[in-house]
């Protein structure tokens, strides 16, 4: 059995910490408006632009490693309460700061502990179990007790969110490629 080498991570300049933090900021934000309009009794419009932050924390993970993709979900997190009050419902932008913080927290943890294994691997898990909790806390401060059928869009919204998240593993990749590649220690 081999013993794959450890990854000497790349340091995190200002100009990337700068492109993610405003990448997730563009998230969080398209989606605390999408959310809003729902679809159907199953699904609103924002699960379709919400994994696109699981892809933006596991690249930045990947490359820079987990302390700079946690200052980026940090950062991310603070620029999503000032919008996040700015253009959602306070019950919603509670919610959705909620949930951000803690599932961008979760996907750091698990991706570092996986990012050994084959290049999908730590993607899926990662973003399959963060994805179940942003959806469980968001949903659950945000409707819960309101008469809008709000059981079903979690369930809708978790479904989307997985299904994009197998989706987001193709560009997941070819944006690894993109990047410098990153040299092996020992």
């Amino acid at each position: 059995m081999s013993v794959r080498p450890v990854p000497v991570l790349a340091p995190m300049t200002l100009r990337a910490l700068l492109l993610a933090v405003l990448a997730m900021g563009a998230v969080v934000l398209g989606s605390n408006v999408l959310v809003q309009y729902p679809i159907n009794d199953w699904l609103t419009w924002g699960a379709f632009s919400y994994p696109v932050a699981f892809l933006v924390s596991n690249l930045i993970n990947r490359r820079f490693g987990p302390g700079p993709a946690r200052r980026v979900a940090w950062a991310g997190f603070a620029l999503a309460v000032v919008l996040s009050f700015w253009v959602a419902t306070p019950r919603i932008a509670v919610a959705s700061c909620s949930a951000f913080i803690v599932a961008q927290l979760l996907d750091i943890t698990v991706f570092d502990r996986l990012r050994r294994g084959s290049w999908w691997r730590a993607p899926m898990v990662a973003t399959t179990c963060s994805a179940t909790v942003d959806t469980a806390i968001f949903w659950s401060i945000a409707f819960a007790g309101s008469t809008l059928p709000w059981m079903s869009w979690a369930l809708g919204d978790l479904a989307v969110k997985l299904a994009i998240g197998v989706c987001l593993l193709a560009p997941f990749r070819a944006l690894l490629w993109k990047m410098a590649p990153v040299k092996s220690a020992g």
